[in-house]
């Protein structure tokens, strides 16, 4: 029995450690009130062109779960708030929810989360009754499913429910959502899952009064005359992006909890603003996006827990035209709908640069219609302005001589001269984005690192965010290797 016992404590040690050592990832927020979305085929496209493996919806739309099946993309499903309250007051609906928007998608769809409205608490606060009771009721659902282990329930909250933030070692949740908060927190210590906190330095910034410097906000390093100390751990902070993350850990631990890991589910800048939101610029939205990044990617918690990795999730995809309120608030996307970038990104912990057009190709897709592809080729070519001589018999690319290739020819030089004026790679469904350079010694297409138009390309085998856990697959699929030979070895014994 002593050996079981033992073995059982190994195990979980074992599970524990290659755990800690698959690191960190960022991921990124779709928000659909564009009025230009591109289908659900060419969001992932664009997720895929950019290594870009971890998502968060809003809630649970059908056409994206579709297209993100056998993507291994990992991806946190919404309850919307109207939702909540419905789902929150009867299990039954939970159960509906569960198998219509989970069960019907797992395992092809990496559906790895389920975020339960969105700040319920400062938004919704009449709902806050039933929020854990609908979390509760998700999981039974899930547990039924035998989906559990698989699928975690959360719900994001802003950092307005922590009145005092700084400095993050006295820092407690509004005390009047204590009770609410203490079922939160227990509900996610019983289900082993994180709490969700959406961090937004530059809401504490422009809402500071200047009391922080803008380099806090951007993680710029600080003059030693301006450094953020919190006076009763002296810890040093060099970001207020960590100062959120801590304060919310000790807001858990005022309340007797520890041992649960935070992702932040929400952070940016925005890119443009009004007359009156003179921060909200490309080049602060630049600097905090890739900033984060890096500062993410590192593998380090914040000052107090200093081995929990921060798994982050950008807001968001596209900038969201539709969306109400000040025009910083339609300006956080990373991304314009044509798949081309805001501004330049730096995906992972390497140097590696996404730019507008660098190593992005527009090509036909494998077994589309021949016809489409057809009608495709002849405007792009005539009306599309797309430069074709070179796909003419006797020059570079004519051979192979069939209509996919031209066309993937065609499609290329129309995106790479028209995508920074809102050309797309669609083609009446026909044709796709992708990383891998399909040009031969022959035949070069535009935007590819030999051709005369210049640009980044991104390697092949570029670093992004990572798979599950923040690892990429290579790692994942050894430590699986490692974990199950030590669930063997575990079983073999026991049986001893």
């Amino acid at each position: 029995m002593k050996l079981k016992t033992w073995l059982a404590s190994v195990l979980l040690l074992t599970v524990a450690m290659l755990t800690a050592t698959l690191g960190a990832f960022v991921g990124v927020n779709i928000g659909t009130d564009v009025s230009d979305l591109p289908s659900a085929s060419n969001i992932v496209d664009i997720l895929q062109a950019n290594q870009i493996t971890h998502v968060r919806l809003y809630d649970a739309n059908a056409h994206l779960l579709q297209a993100l099946s056998n993507t291994s993309i990992e991806v946190i499903v919404g309850v919307t708030n109207e939702e909540v309250l419905r789902i929150g007051e009867s299990p039954s609906a939970a159960a509906t929810w569960i198998n219509k928007n989970v069960v019907a998608y797992v395992p092809s769809t990496n559906i790895t989360g389920i975020a339960v409205g969105s700040e319920v608490l400062s938004t919704i606060p009449n709902v806050a009754p039933v929020l854990v009771p609908a979390m509760n009721s998700l999981h039974k659902a899930l547990v039924a499913a035998n989906l559990n282990f698989r699928v975690k329930v959360s719900t994001p909250q802003s950092m307005d429910i922590i009145p005092k933030p700084f400095p993050p070692s006295t820092a407690t949740f509004n005390s009047s959502w204590n009770s609410t908060i203490y079922q939160l927190l227990q509900f996610l210590k019983n289900t082993n899952s994180s709490y969700m906190l959406n961090a937004y330095p530059y809401y504490g910034y422009t809402k500071g009064d200047g009391i922080f410097p803008i380099e806090y906000a951007l993680f710029r390093p600080l003059p030693s005359v301006k450094q953020i100390v919190d006076p009763n751990t002296l810890f040093h902070y060099n970001s207020m992006f960590d100062a959120m993350v801590d304060a919310t850990y000790y807001s858990i631990e005022a309340l007797n909890f520890n041992n649960i890991p935070i992702v932040v589910t929400e952070t940016g800048w925005p890119s443009f603003g009004g007359a009156n939101e003179p921060d909200a610029t490309e080049e602060n939205a630049e600097l905090y996006i890739n900033n984060m990044i890096q500062r993410v990617m590192n593998d380090s918690g914040p000052p107090s827990q200093p081995n929990i990795a921060i798994n982050t999730y950008i807001y968001e995809l596209f900038n969201e035209d539709k969306r109400n309120g000040p025009v910083s608030e339609k300006n956080w996307g990373i991304f314009y709908t044509n798949g081309s970038t805001v501004y330049p990104l730096s995906f992972g912990a390497s140097d590696q640069i996404t730019g507008n057009s660098s190593g992005v190709f527009c090509v036909a897709k494998d077994g589309a219609d021949t016809d489409k592809l057809q009608s495709g080729l002849s405007w792009a070519c005539g009306q599309g302005g797309a430069n074709c001589a070179a796909i003419q018999p006797g020059q570079p690319c004519y051979l192979p001589n069939n209509v996919k290739s031209h066309a993937s020819y065609a499609y290329n030089d129309y995106y790479q001269r028209k995508h920074s004026s809102g050309g797309t790679c669609d083609f009446d469904g026909t044709a796709t984005i992708t990383t891998k350079d399909p040009s031969s010694s022959s035949c070069i297409f535009a935007g590819s690192s030999n051709s005369s138009t210049g640009g980044l390309s991104l390697p092949p085998t570029a670093l992004g965010p990572s798979g599950p856990f923040g690892a990429s697959m290579n790692l994942q699929v050894s430590s699986l290797k490692y974990l199950i030979s030590a669930v063997g070895v575990f079983l073999a014994l026991a049986v001893l």
